[in-house]
């Protein structure tokens, strides 16, 4: 009797598993059929929310229905992620990962509420844009080979701005710091807004920030840029090197900002997706737009964007133990 219970209960789950095996395939194949929401998990305004937009006001036209951009901002992104992980793995949600939240952020918070790797299905890196170490006027020092002179003579004396202890900005000013052997005085703020609001006042000597979110500062001499964090010069700053061409190769080539989907999304959506986001990416007028705020592409396959997450995660756990950095 037992073993004609465990017949029938084995012949009833494999009738379950081909019944919803068309309904899935199916499913699959008339996605999407309602709008896609596209959650970007910092506040409107910012490099990340840029990049969103622009690909979401593309794709959403050549998948035929809207992708409609959510921000959920706060706790260094990870708030929004942990919105993305959590969604129902049907393609109708989707999010921005960024080199903080699916690199910096799992090597610094020791409470994560979302694993980088395990929680999502990368569908394409989209672009990196790079950020620019820049400082006030009043320095006086014209490269970046004259602020570590003087950084070295005045170990402590000159300080930088951060969005926040244990932020992308934290993390990679204390990796220049381990490379170049100098020590600055951290000053960490409640957001980047706040960072750039006293970098431009001269209250902090020196920040570092998405090359776009900055541009205009240095454009009107209101900071002074030596580097960019970058796999080459930016054209909208040729004259600044990047951190390579200075002899800091180990602080990475820059950030930057990709799609993912929750863990267990289906195959054919996450390849329906990436298609989506690639004729996007290939289209004029983006990459017109692209240029504009020094972007450069980045589109890729699900498979080898995984290894770029798992590369800068590797990288910043590297940081953040050397600079002991590490919260709850």
């Amino acid at each position: 009797m037992a073993l004609r219970r465990t017949l029938l209960s084995t012949l009833a789950a494999c009738a379950a598993a081909a019944a919803f095996a068309p309904l899935a395939h199916a499913q699959a194949g008339d996605y999407p059929n309602r709008p896609i929401k596209l959650i970007v998990p910092f506040a409107p305004g910012g490099s990340t929310d840029m990049v969103a937009r622009l690909l979401a006001d593309k794709m959403g036209p050549i998948l035929g229905k809207a992708v409609v951009v959510d921000n959920k901002g706060g706790a260094g992104g990870s708030i929004g992620a942990d919105a993305i992980a959590k969604a129902a793995p049907d393609g109708y949600t989707i999010g921005m990962a960024t080199v903080s939240t699916h690199g910096a952020n799992p090597a610094i918070y020791a409470k994560l509420p979302y694993n980088a790797v395990k929680d999502f299905a990368p569908i394409t890196n989209v672009m990196s844009v790079p950020s620019v170490f820049v400082v006030h006027p009043s320095v006086p020092a014209k490269t970046m080979q004259e602020f570590v002179a003087l950084a070295k003579a005045n170990p402590g004396k000159y300080t930088f701005a951060s969005p926040g202890t244990g932020s992308l900005g934290h993390a990679n000013i204390e990796n220049f710091m381990n490379l170049a052997g100098i020590d600055l005085l951290h000053i960490p703020y409640k957001g980047a807004g706040q960072a750039a609001t006293d970098a431009l006042a001269g209250q902090v000597n020196a920040m570092t920030d998405n090359l776009p979110s900055t541009l205009a500062n240095i454009q009107s001499g209101k900071l002074r840029p030596l580097a960019v964090l970058a796999l080459k010069r930016s054209p909208v700053l040729p004259d600044v090197p990047t951190y390579t061409e200075l002899g800091y190769a180990g602080m990475g080539d820059g950030g930057w900002f990709g799609l993912v989907a929750p863990a267990g999304t289906p195959k054919e959506i996450i390849a329906k997706l990436n298609a989506a986001a690639h004729k996007a990416m290939a289209m004029p007028d983006y990459l017109e737009k692209q240029k504009s705020i020094s972007g450069e592409s980045m589109a890729n396959t699900p498979a080898q964007f995984a290894k770029q997450i798992d590369a800068a995660i590797a990288r910043y756990t590297a940081v953040a133990k050397r600079a002991n950095i590490k919260l709850d």
